[in-house]
């Protein structure tokens, strides 16, 4: 329980989001006793790439940073439509002013690069976001996890169980 007295806050499409980015780091956290809760554009119900549902407690819009120890963003070909979404690109931003951990999976690691808190770090995405990762300034890596200070990255569902574990070490 090394992470008992941690809230996460998770942020995934409303639609298409990937199943294992979601639910394996979710899990691998609330066994270490974190506090996992959900935001999208809207509160409700996000369902996944598979069909499953997530009940989602915030809408991006409405959440404060500071309630939060940790931001992590889940990829999915539904997060690829809102790489650029201005409540997604405003929350990495504030967790990220805050010194707070900002993760990130697959596709959503592009939101890290649109808030502008990729430059002259290292990083990893899906293969298909590495320039625009090198454009925001990033080192894009191409390793399945990679840490730069507070910000964790990943390149996709194959790495969500190391990505979870990465996000344990470094809130414990």
């Amino acid at each position: 329980m090394a992470l008992r007295s941690k809230k996460i806050l998770m942020v995934v499409a409303p639609e298409g989001f990937k199943d294992d980015e979601c639910f394996i780091p979710r899990e691998i956290l609330e066994k270490e006793g974190a506090v996992v809760q959900v935001a999208s554009l809207d509160s409700g119900i996000a369902t996944s790439e598979n069909g499953k549902s997530l009940d989602v407690d915030f809408a991006a819009d409405e959440v404060r940073a500071e309630d939060f120890d940790a931001v992590i963003f889940v990829g999915g070909p539904g997060m690829g439509e809102h790489v650029k979404e201005p409540s997604f690109v405003d929350l990495a931003r504030d967790f990220y002013d805050l010194g707070k951990i900002v993760a990130a999976i697959c596709v959503a690691p592009l939101i890290l690069a649109n808030a502008g808190i990729l430059s002259a770090k290292s990083a990893t995405s899906w293969s298909g976001g590495q320039t625009e990762l090198e454009e925001a300034g990033a080192k894009w890596t191409g390793e399945l996890v990679e840490v730069d200070g507070k910000i964790i990255t990943a390149r996709g569902p194959s790495a969500a169980g190391k990505f979870g574990r990465a996000l344990v070490k470094f809130l414990s």
